[in-house]
């Protein structure tokens, strides 16, 4: 589970887990992918210069998924992609389901929008990511549909 850019290293470690051999026994169910911070076609500077020599650009398979060669070997059943309405980032989060269901990868992925709220609007409210994430009709931030 990551959250803005954590959403791309939790990505980065389900795709990790599908492509590489790991332990025996080991197996990741699933990830939750939080308004993911994913590059564009457009240059990122910020992305350049966390990332020397890249791009910046969805042309860099380290910073898209639309360009990593092992995203459809995913290692994991499901991934619940959150995004927020008014974030800017929003289309990205969107782009990426679409790139998992073009991948080849056999997994589920479920897109849960927050209508009115902006990138990872829940540190403004003080509240800790994962005691804000609960099932189905509980009453939290995101409602899952019970999808894990």
């Amino acid at each position: 589970m990551g959250e803005s850019a954590g959403a791309t290293i939790a990505h980065h470690v389900a795709v990790r887990a599908g492509a590489t051999p790991g332990p025996e026994g080991l197996r990741v169910r699933g990830a939750v992918i939080g308004h993911p911070y994913f590059a564009i076609s457009e240059p990122d500077e910020m992305l350049r210069f966390l990332y020397p020599g890249s791009s910046g650009t969805d042309s860099d398979p380290k910073l898209s998924p639309k360009a990593d060669p092992d995203v459809g070997k995913m290692g994991v059943d499901k991934v619940l992609v959150l995004v927020a309405e008014k974030d800017r980032l929003r289309p990205r989060g969107v782009e990426y389901c679409e790139a998992l269901r073009n991948s080849g990868w056999k997994g589920d992925v479920e897109l849960v929008e927050n209508e009115g709220e902006d990138h990872v609007f829940f540190i403004a409210m003080d509240v800790f990511f994962i005691s804000s994430f609960h099932t189905a009709g509980s009453g939290g931030l995101y409602d899952s549909t019970g999808f894990f």
